[in-house]
Order: C-alpha cells, then sequence, then structure tokens
C-alpha cells in the first residue's frame, strides 16, 4: 500500500514554497547592496536634491580636477560612509550566513523526510482488516542483530532511542507505553499428532495490528502488537505519514507470535508489585524484545531457553511478565523471573499467576487461577484438539464470560506444524482472518 500522492505532493510543496521563499529573501538582501550602494552616491553632499546638489557636485569636481587641496568636508563625509559600510557588510554577512543555514536545515530535513518515506514505503504495506485492526508486512532487515550488537537495551525508553536512530534516523522517535492486561495460553496435541496452540489476549478496546517479518539472518514470523503500547492508538491510520512510518517500531513490541519453525511465544502479566531487572552484566533485553529475540533466532524451546540465559531481562511497561512458550514437539513452558533469577516451569497452560514453585507461586488475579483450571479441565476432557476445538476452548475463558474488562481483543488458534494461523478479533467467534507464516 503505497500513500496517495496527493500527501507527498502538499509535502514537497510546501519545502518548495519554503525554499523559495528564503532564496527571494536572500535576492533581497543582496539586491539591497546595490540601492544602498546608490544611495550614498546621491548623497555623498550636503544639501537636498536638485540644482544646489548639482552644484556642490560640479564644484567639487572642478576642485578635484585642478589639483586644489583636498575639500576637509570629503574626508568626513568618507570616513562615515567607510563606517556605515563596515557596518552594512558585516550585518548582510550575517544575514547571508543566517540564510544559509536556514536553507541547509531545510533542504536536509526535506531530503531526510523523503529518503525515510521512501524506505518506509518500499518496506511497509499495511492493510486494514477492520476498525482497529491491521496487517503489516515488513520486507526489509529492522536492525535487530545491531540492536542486540550495541547492548540491547534496559529499558522501553532505550528502545525507542534505538528504534528512532536505526529506522527513523532521529528523525522520528516511538513511545512504549503499557497497562494491565489478562492473558491465556493452551497447548494441545491435533488429530494428525502436530500440535496446536491458542492465545487469548485480554485488555481494554485497542488498535491491534498482525506484523509478517523475514529478517536477514533469523526466522520468518508472525507477530501481533498493540499499538496503543506505541502511543498510537485510536490515532493510527496508514494512509497518514507519520502513522505508516511510526508502523516499523511494532517490530521491537510483539506481544505473542509464531515463526517458521513452529515456535510460539507469547507474553503474560503477572499481577505483582516487583518487576524483573537483572544486573549481570550480560546484554540488556526487555520483554518484548525478548520476544523479538525468540522468534527470530529459536527454533525450539530448548532453543529459547539458552537463548534467554543469555541475556539480562528487564520488564517491559514496568509490569511483572512471564512468557509462555511452545514448540511443535509438544513442549511447552513458562519462562518466569522470581527475585531476578530466571525460572522454567513445565506447564501446558497459562494465565497470570506465578507457577514458579516457592514463595511467589499463585500470586496473580484470582480470575486468572479460574481460566487456568477451566483450562486445564477442558485439556483433561479433550486432550486432542482441532483449530475448531481450540478456538472453543479458548472462547470459554474470554473476558465476555467475566465481564471484567472490554474485551479479549485477539484470540489466536496456531497450528504449529503446518503453520497456518487463524486470528479471532473481539470475541466475533464465527469469523476470522487466515494467515501463515510461509
Amino acid at each position: 500500500m503505497t500513500v496517495p500522492l496527493t500527501i507527498i505532493s502538499f509535502t514537497q510543496a510546501l519545502c518548495i514554497a519554503v525554499l523559495t521563499a528564503l532564496v527571494q529573501l536572500y535576492i533581497v538582501f543582496h539586491d539591497f547592496d546595490k540601492i544602498a550602494a546608490f544611495g550614498r552616491e546621491e548623497n555623498e553632499f550636503p544639501g537636498k536634491a536638485g540644482s544646489a546638489g548639482i552644484i556642490i557636485s560640479i564644484q567639487f569636481q572642478s576642485w578635484s580636477e585642478s589639483g586644489a587641496k583636498e575639500n576637509p568636508w570629503k574626508r568626513n563625509v568618507c570616513k562615515r560612509n567607510r563606517c556605515n559600510e563596515k557596518k552594512e557588510t558585516t550585518m548582510k554577512k550575517g544575514v547571508r550566513i543566517l540564510l544559509i543555514v536556514l536553507i541547509l536545515l531545510i533542504s536536509g530535513a526535506a531530503y531526510l523526510y523523503f529518503r525515510i518515506r521512501a524506505g518506509v514505503d518500499s518496506a511497509v504495506n499495511v492493510q486494514k482488516l477492520e476498525d482497529g485492526f491491521y496487517y503489516m508486512e515488513y520486507r526489509d532487515d529492522y536492525g535487530f542483530d545491531r540492536f542486540l550488537e550495541q547492548g540491547g537495551a534496559a529499558s522501553d525508553l532505550d528502545v525507542a532511542k534505538f528504534v528512532g536512530k536505526a529506522l527513523f534516523k532521529g528523525f522520528l522517535y516511538p513511545r512504549f507505553l503499557g497497562g494491565s492486561f489478562g492473558c491465556s495460553t493452551l497447548s494441545a496435541r491435533n488429530p494428525k499428532g502436530g500440535v496446536m496452540y491458542g492465545r487469548n489476549f485480554d485488555w481494554m478496546e485497542c488498535t491491534s495490528m498482525v506484523v509478517k517479518s523475514k529478517p536477514e539472518r533469523g526466522y520468518a514470523s508472525v507477530s501481533t502488537v498493540n499499538l496503543d503500547f506505541l502511543n498510537l492508538g485510536t490515532e493510527y491510520d496508514p494512509e497518514k505519514t507519520v502513522s505508516k512510518i511510526i508502523s516499523a517500531a511494532a517490530l521491537y513490541a510483539p506481544m505473542d507470535g509464531i515463526n517458521e519453525e513452529g515456535l510460539c511465544v507469547a507474553v503474560l502479566m503477572i499481577d505483582d508489585s516487583a518487576v524483573t531487572e537483572q544486573d549481570t552484566g550480560k546484554t540488556d533485553l526487555t520483554t518484548t524484545t525478548a520476544v523479538r529475540l525468540l522468534l527470530d533466532k529459536a527454533a525450539s524451546v530448548d532453543e529459547a531457553v539458552q537463548l534467554l540465559g543469555q541475556y539480562d531481562m528487564h520488564s517491559s511497561a514496568g509490569m511483572m511478565l512471564h512468557l509462555a512458550l511452545s514448540d511443535k514437539s509438544g513442549r511447552s513452558v513458562a519462562v518466569e523471573y522470581v527475585n531476578n533469577e530466571m525460572s522454567v516451569v513445565e506447564t501446558p497452560v497459562v494465565t497470570n499467576f506465578y507457577l514458579t514453585q516457592g514463595d511467589k507461586y499463585g500470586i496473580g488475579t484470582e480470575q486468572s487461577h479460574t481460566r487456568y483450571e477451566m483450562l486445564l479441565e477442558r485439556l483433561s476432557e479433550q486432550p486432542v484438539m482441532d483449530m475448531e476445538n481450540m478456538k472453543d476452548a479458548m472462547s470459554s475463558v474470554s473476558k465476555n464470560n467475566f465481564g471484567e474488562f472490554a474485551s479479549t481483543e485477539w484470540t489466536i488458534v496456531y497450528s504449529q506444524d503446518s503453520g497456518e494461523i487463524r486470528y479471532y478479533h473481539r470475541e466475533d467467534y464465527d469469523n476470522y482472518y487466515s494467515f501463515s507464516v510461509e
């Protein structure tokens, strides 16, 4: 999808108009030299314009031509004129320098803007699926390897700074926000012996985006982003230049996803005042960039756990979070950070409380315990599920059943062996959008 030509033309016209005005202003000041010089030539002698001035001028010329002693009045006039000329020259030089600087700045900004815009138009394809729901394909490198090489990030602000420089040349900087959300995940076998995975993202009504990407050195993936967390929300419109440009920041803020190897990753909140802030000298990751790392680099739960152990984790959005992981072998775990120590718990169901045994076990929302028990019971009754069965299981714990939030903003059913993905938006379980990670 390209931006309408009218938007680009308007921006170009604005830049051209400003540049033209500056050039014209420069010309005016340049011509002022001649005007000022002409004025000095006509008023170098006292007297009003007219015959008296002409007579004095003629007389002065005759004195000079005859070799008479130089008139002392002329010396004073010349001295004064030289002083004025010096001041005018200094002023004009300053004005010229200022104009040149302004022209260079505006030209540079215009060049940078159109360069970024051209890059975005070639890399980003955004489609509106329905109100509050978008799909984006990103066809270029988004610099995640450079992000890791320069030390990662210990906060959402640091992520935003990197994204602003790496993707937007310092022209724009995204703003990462947060908020409490409830979620559920479920892993089960399918009738063909493969693995199904279900995911609910529960939050107030938001603008969400499905993101398909393929890094230069990594696995292709399909992930989901809450655009409200990027401070876009209801203001998002891919037809607007800034919205479309900032869409690329979604690559650094995934809430869940699946890669071409069948690894599923999801972020879930834990209702705890503590946050994860590891500080062991390793490369830093925030929770959302950890999701990006695993989707790009891990083919299995084992690889994902090994990768996470190589980094210092920091909570995104100032919340305690844990990760739900599942691969197409059927292994499903929760990765938690208890007192800044990473813990891995084998479990087919994850909701919004600690699963690690110890003093933190069970801390979380009461409702999350209810959803956990409901999904475990469903799994015990139906250990083999197809995509419809998984959808029914996830809909049974959607927010419409509890009335706490506006909705389950998205439900995803993944077929991890085939790569098929079905998205159900805002609890409309009669309709879905189908995607493939391939």
